[in-house]
């Protein structure tokens, strides 16, 4: 008589394992652990007490750390690092004590926690705030009266429409400029050797590496300087204009057609061109080769080619060029403060804001006019939301 050797299927196995091992896992998975979801959430409580406290006692108390700036750097490093680990382990230990559903639900929140809560702090209750000190006297120690009061007096200022005036032509100006000039660098950059390629492009860009007060120090000494008549004049402008044999001009001086508002407009519009190119020349590059040989074929010319079948497959990169340099222009200062401050018609909203701020210790007036600039970028920035949602679904 024969035994058979056949091992048993997985079905048979299951059935002999014991009937409570599924209903034991089960409760193991549904039970909390409360042990490590304390430790973890003490974890996590002292992790955030000590790094903002160490940070504090860099501000507080530099004597604790021999006031030396190197050894607070290392320490901040360190505690930034290793603190944002050893909050997120604490964290992880915290949501792995709770059921195994509850767990899956909240861990992706959890991890996502931190970052929303540093959003709030450094944005969402500073912009709260500054709303709140509009409505407040110059020391924000007490509310107007009326509360309005702020955006009264900045409705009535002739000199408030004024720069708002010098911001819509900023808008309006700089950043199709901008963008105008970059595809065109783009497309003639293209055309040339690889080399030649590199190397007018990263002439063309190296202005991105100044600061805007270091370019508009430049333009100001070697394009829009001075000399009184009878002198020589360096700076370019006035070495043309006096060479066809005019009088020097103060450039900066002269707001007839707003005159030298268009020309701190050239500064930016140098400074931004080789970041308009950048993108614009690789979206360029990204248009499928088949759609120009299809045109090319059709007969079109190269004109038709690039208005007609270049363009509309690069839209995409140049509303986003676009938006991105209307943001800057909207928060434009630097230029305005070197080089005019204001003067001669040429202030913007940022510089007003930080003359009422720094100069006339108006801190209500100048909050009420962030809040101003703030309104304005809003649909800016939530068309630049629409649109990125709508490329990411083209994708």
């Amino acid at each position: 008589m024969s035994t058979s050797t056949t091992p048993p299927t997985r079905g048979e196995v299951a059935s002999t394992s014991p009937p409570d091992e599924g209903l034991e896992r089960h409760r193991r998975e549904s039970a909390l652990q409360p042990v490590q979801l304390v430790w973890g959430s003490l974890g996590v409580a002292f992790t955030l007490w000590f790094i903002t406290n160490l940070f504090l006692a860099f501000a507080y108390y530099p004597q604790w750390f021999f006031n030396s700036k190197i050894l607070m750097g290392i320490l901040g490093l360190l505690a930034g690092v290793g603190g944002a680990a050893l909050l997120f382990w604490f964290l992880n230990k915290a949501i792995e004590a709770l059921p195994r559903r509850l767990e899956h639900g909240l861990m992706p929140y959890a991890f996502l926690l931190p970052g929303f809560s540093l959003i709030g702090v450094m944005l969402l209750y500073p912009t709260i705030q500054t709303i709140n000190y509009s409505f407040a006297n110059a020391s924000s120690t007490a509310y107007m009266d009326p509360p309005w009061a702020n955006y009264t007096h900045l409705f009535g200022n002739a000199a408030f429409w004024s720069a708002i005036f010098n911001n819509v032509l900023w808008i309006v100006i700089v950043p199709a400029v901008t963008v105008a000039l970059g595809v065109v660098v783009a497309v003639l950059a293209d055309r040339l050797s690889s080399r030649g390629e590199k190397w007018s492009k990263s002439f063309i860009f190296l202005p991105m590496a100044i600061s805007f007060v270091a370019a508009s120090a430049i333009w100001s000494t070697t394009v829009y300087g001075y000399q009184p008549p009878g002198q020589p004049q360096p700076a370019i402008l006035n070495a043309i204009w006096t060479a066809l044999g005019n009088q020097p001009q103060s450039w900066l001086t002269i707001d007839t057609g707003r005159l030298n508002s268009l020309l701190l407009m050239v500064i930016l519009v140098w400074l931004q061109t080789g970041f308009a190119m950048v993108l614009l020349s690789a979206a360029i590059k990204g248009v499928p080769e088949d759609t120009l040989e299809a045109a090319r074929i059709d007969g079109a010319s190269e004109l038709q080619i690039f208005f007609q079948v270049v363009i509309p497959q690069i839209m995409g990169t140049i509303i986003t060029v676009f938006i991105t340099v209307l943001i800057l222009v909207m928060k434009v200062f630097d230029i305005i403060y070197v080089l005019t401050n204001g003067r001669n018609n040429t202030d913007v909203i940022a510089n007003m804001f930080f003359r009422e701020m720094f100069t006339n210790s108006q801190a209500g007036r100048a909050t009420a006019i962030v809040v101003v600039l703030l309104i304005a970028i809003l649909p800016v920035l939530f068309y630049q939301v629409r649109m990125f949602r709508r490329q990411e679904a083209q994708r």
